[in-house]
């Protein structure tokens, strides 16, 4: 019995292993580059996957990837990065659920109600700006 489930282990891992010919193409890849900083680049393979980005380096780049999953379903991501840190936005990303309306009041009433030493924080910075 113990052979004949190492056989089946076997014959399945051989079976999800890639085929030769299974690998995508490159179909398209440009790079652009400027003096200035700014650059552009695009690939794309022959599996529908597609990658695009531009920007000013080390300050400003947006672009988006895209693939087409397993399971058939169009993925696709947009983004930027810049002083705000990587803002990506997709369908296909999780949302985080609403505030609650207590945690809301707390908020409200910490914002109009701050301790003192809020208050001398306030004042110094005050006097920074």
């Amino acid at each position: 019995m113990y052979k004949l489930l190492l056989l089946a282990a076997l014959l399945a891992c051989a079976a999800a292993a890639p085929r030769p010919g299974d690998e995508a193409q490159i179909t398209r890849f440009d790079i652009q580059a400027d003096t200035d900083g700014s650059f552009s680049h695009t690939a794309e393979t022959s599996d529908g996957t597609v990658f695009t980005e531009q920007g000013v380096g080390s300050q400003y780049a947006k672009g988006y990837f895209a693939w087409v999953s397993p399971e058939g379903v169009p993925v696709q991501v947009s983004y930027v990065a810049d002083e705000n840190g990587y803002q990506p936005q997709s369908d296909l990303l999780p949302t985080p659920p609403p505030i609650p309306d207590y945690i809301l009041r707390s908020i409200q009433y910490i914002q109009q109600h701050p301790t003192p030493e809020e208050l001398a924080d306030r004042e110094v910075r005050a006097r920074q700006l």
